[in-house]
Parts: structure tokens; C-alpha cells; sequence
């Protein structure tokens, strides 16, 4: 079997931050992290990886992380550009926004030639879930067996404004639906959604979330390709400068059509991630903890 590959969604700006938070040091080494992830995705086995990013980023992103990780991993760059369309779509007059985490998935088609997982550039996993995902992958299964890292809801939500998590329905292991939930608000030890800014739903804080950490076999890009132009067709109308092709919304569809199996995996590590400029010193605080414990070093590539 082709060796996996890790995955890398990057060429989001971080509008909610203020700026490119792919980039933004975490502890007193300069360290980001996307560093922390590229570490435990090496101690879990990966040796390939795939920075999805945009030429407007690239100078800097190859900089800042890309060069110095060809010395421990085979690179690609693929590149997610707005005008990457069907045959008869066209870009809308004023959209700037990316068209989605679907849309970047599927700009891997022909870029990678064997099992990968994906992440989100600025989320922090742990290295378990890097050890699970990479066992999964290497195992032989068909071309529709996935699988997903789930976090409990509580981990995932910040103190600072509303978070975007896959809310998911798990059975016997399997992951039975995920929907997308764009406005999460933190409520002491749980959370609620809300879909007007009105009306609040209540989630419990145990309620599993995907935080976009899969694995996927490459018969995902396929349905990928197949379903963006109706995505296309049916959305555009309706929200043309914000409507966005979530890699969620297309496996909950397999899986209701039994097209497409998902195991979930769990871990006992911790979440952390910036969506604002405050939630920073909270993940400083986090990682430096990490390292007193002896979890990372103090310079992660020696």
C-alpha cells in the first residue's frame, strides 16, 4: 500500500484572527502550531505531506514552514484558488472567501496516489490522535472505510465568540451523521448553537465534534467532483460571495446514502485552537504545560 499522507488545510487567512494565524509563534522557540502537528504526525509514522494553500500566501508559507519541513517529509504544495471551477462556472462578481473545506479536498485530485488524513493548519490535535489516524490508514480497507477523530464539544469551544463544529451522531463506533454548526457559544461546562442569532439550542459539553481531522482513502475526490457542481448550481444563486462546499456536509451524505463508512477514533488528548487574537495566551499556557511535562521538547526538531 502507497505510504499515507498528511494533509494540511492552510490557505485560509484567518479572518476571525486578524491575520495569518497559520504563522503565529506559540511558545518562547518561535514554534507554531502547525509545528506541533508536523512533530506528532512524524512520531506517528507520516513521511509524506500535502500543504493545501493559495498563491497570495506562498512566499511566506514556504518560509516560514515549507522549507524546513522538506528535510523531514516528502512536500507537495497544492494550491486553492478561487477561479479552480467546473467547466461553466464562473468566479462571482466580489467573492474573496475560499469556497470550503470540500473544495480544498478536492484540489488533491491527481496530487496524492495513496490513503491520507487532513487537518486544519491551526488546530492542535495531540499526538494520539496523529498515532490512530496513521494505524487506520495503513490498514487494508476499501476505498469508502473512513474514519474521523472526535473531540468532546466542551474541548473544542472558546471563551471569546462562536465556534464552527461538525456536530456528530456516533453508534457502535460508526459515525451515524455530522452536521455543520457555524455558531457555537460556550455555556459554562456546555455549549448551545443557534442558527438566527435568536433562538439557542443546547449541546451538551460531552456532544462528540469533528474538528476536520479524517482519513480518507482516495475514492473521497471522486464524490467530491462529482457533487461540487451541483453545490454550484443550487448555492450560487442563493449566497454567491459566501456559500461554502463543506467536507462534512459531503461524507454525513455518504453515509446516508450507505455509500461510505466512517469509523471514529477518540483521544484522550486535549484540543487547542486560535480562533481569536485572545484565545493565544490560553494556548501559550497549554503548550508550555505540554513541555514541563515532558510531552514535547523544548526545540521540536532538534
Amino acid at each position: 500500500m502507497n505510504e499515507p499522507t498528511l494533509v494540511i488545510l492552510a490557505a485560509g487567512m484567518g479572518s476571525r484572527f486578524g491575520g495569518l494565524k497559520q504563522i503565529t509563534p506559540i511558545d518562547g522557540q518561535g514554534h507554531m502550531i502547525i509545528d506541533f502537528s508536523l512533530y506528532d504526525a512524524y512520531r506517528a509514522g507520516f513521511r509524506k505531506v500535502a500543504f493545501i494553500i493559495k498563491h497570495e500566501i506562498e512566499e511566506e508559507f514556504k518560509e516560514k514552514i515549507g522549507k524546513r519541513m522538506e528535510r523531514f517529509f516528502d512536500v507537495t504544495y497544492v494550491y486553492q484558488q478561487l477561479d479552480v471551477l467546473p467547466e461553466g462556472f464562473t468566479v462571482p462578481e466580489g467573492r474573496v472567501k475560499p469556497w470550503g473545506t470540500g473544495h480544498a479536498v478536492a484540489c488533491l485530485t491527481g496530487k496524492v496516489d495513496g490513503p491520507f488524513a487532513v487537518i486544519n493548519s491551526d488546530d492542535f490535535y495531540g499526538k494520539s490522535a496523529y498515532a490512530s489516524i496513521y494505524d487506520f490508514l495503513v490498514q487494508d480497507l476499501p476505498a469508502n472505510c473512513y474514519a474521523m477523530v472526535a473531540f468532546p464539544l466542551k474541548n473544542t469551544v472558546s471563551e471569546n465568540g462562536s465556534v464552527s463544529r461538525g456536530v456528530c451522531e456516533i453508534e457502535d463506533g460508526l459515525l451515524r451523521s455530522v452536521t455543520e454548526r457555524t455558531k457555537i457559544f460556550k455555556r459554562g461546562a456546555d455549549a448551545a448553537y443557534t442558527e438566527d442569532g435568536e433562538t439557542f439550542v443546547p449541546l451538551s459539553g460531552d456532544t462528540p465534534v469533528s474538528m476536520n481531522f479524517w482519513g480518507f482513502r482516495k475514492g473521497i475526490l471522486d464524490r467530491l467532483n462529482r457533487d461540487f457542481p451541483a453545490f454550484l448550481t443550487e448555492n450560487l444563486p442563493i449566497n454567491p460571495e459566501k456559500c461554502e462546499f463543506a467536507l462534512p456536509t459531503v461524507v454525513d451524505a455518504q453515509i446516508g446514502s450507505g455509500d461510505a463508512t466512517v469509523r471514529v477514533l477518540h483521544t484522550k488528548d486535549s484540543w487547542f485552537g486560535v480562533t481569536y487574537p485572545e484565545d493565544l495566551p490560553d494556548v501559550k499556557a497549554a503548550i508550555a504545560k505540554l513541555k514541563a511535562e515532558g510531552v514535547y521538547p523544548e526545540k521540536l526538531w532538534g
